[in-house]
């Protein structure tokens, strides 16, 4: 069902993105954009990770500097069947995870050292298994399509008007509407998009770690975190905010069609279902703020390296 959802809401966004060159250059118009959008694809498609990670100063990790979180990835990708893959850690005390790359085979994960500072060995593994079931669901791809369009769209209708025909004075009217509601609407969509694959991607993290309220309380701790905390990156660059496990902007949480992310209390709620299922026994959800069982990532290489198993108690 998320599948069908997904495609649909791709099928708008295109459709959105022709109709809006159709209204500012006729039938040309609209091939013109096909074509600006196909080549944005195919650069975006190509980059898109470098420029995510460039964009964090993200910081790559192997099983020297990093052992435990590095290691922890690996057992994941495992069980997950995936590729192992590059493996970031993002010197930011703001709380949160996110993946990128264009297939399995190209993959990265990356995670904050202020999520791994407040979550727990096993909050840690949900986290990742969430974001390997993004990798695995080929979901990474689809949201750079998606914010690709999205963009092309916004820079097409900020521009439209000034390469509009001297004789579209009749057309004036629904060229305005299409400025005005034309980026507001591709917004909506591509939310729409992140909030689908967001539950999807849970669902699949909880099958990839066995332990689906382990991620549920991985949830409540961030979503609390990263409220507190802000993302300088994504305030810079709102586009990025769909990337992340929870909302990374101030008062954008909710399933509401102006949220980047479901509700919190209803992925959790979706989660708890799963455990129940799975046949685990109820238990107690873990507090928002509790005392860290794993210390944050040093900011230097050489210092990272003490993240070993022994450093929990």
């Amino acid at each position: 069902m998320n599948g069908l959802k997904t495609t649909m809401l791709l099928a708008a966004l295109t459709a959105l993105f022709m109709g809006l060159g159709y209204t500012f250059g006729g039938a040309s118009g609209a091939v013109i954009a096909l074509l600006v959008a196909a080549g944005m694809n195919l650069f975006t498609f190509w980059n898109a990770d470098k420029i995510v990670l460039r964009m964090h100063r993200a910081r790559e990790v192997d099983a020297a500097s990093a052992p435990e979180f590095h290691g922890l990835v690996k057992q994941l990708a495992d069980r997950a069947g995936l590729p192992m893959p590059r493996t970031y850690i993002v010197d930011d005390p703001h709380p949160n995870a996110f993946a990128t790359g264009r297939n399995p085979e190209n993959a990265a994960v990356a995670a904050t050292t202020g999520l791994l500072a407040i979550l727990t060995r096993d909050e840690i593994a949900g986290v990742m298994a969430h974001e390997l079931a993004h990798v695995k669901n080929r979901d990474t791809l689809i949201m750079t399509m998606v914010a690709t369009i999205a963009g092309a769209i916004s820079l097409l209708a900020n521009f439209g008007l000034f390469f509009r025909g001297g004789d579209s004075r009749g057309n004036m009217v629904a060229m305005l509407l299409a400025v005005i509601v034309a980026p507001f609407a591709a917004m909506i969509v591509q939310m729409a998009i992140s909030r689908t694959r967001e539950y999807g991607a849970d669902a699949g993290g909880a099958e990839i770690s066995g332990n689906p309220r382990a991620l549920a309380s991985a949830l409540a701790k961030l979503a609390h975190g990263a409220q507190a905390i802000p993302n300088h990156t994504v305030e810079r660059n709102p586009a990025v905010a769909q990337l992340y496990i929870v909302p990374a902007l101030t008062g954008r949480g909710g399933d509401s069609m102006f949220s980047t992310h479901p509700d919190t209390g209803n992925r959790i709620a979706a989660l708890e279902a799963m455990a129940v299922e799975m046949g685990q026994a109820p238990a107690a959800m873990a507090a928002p703020v509790e005392r860290p069982r794993m210390s944050a990532v040093p900011r230097s290489r050489r210092r990272s390296s003490a993240l070993d198993p022994h450093s929990r108690g």
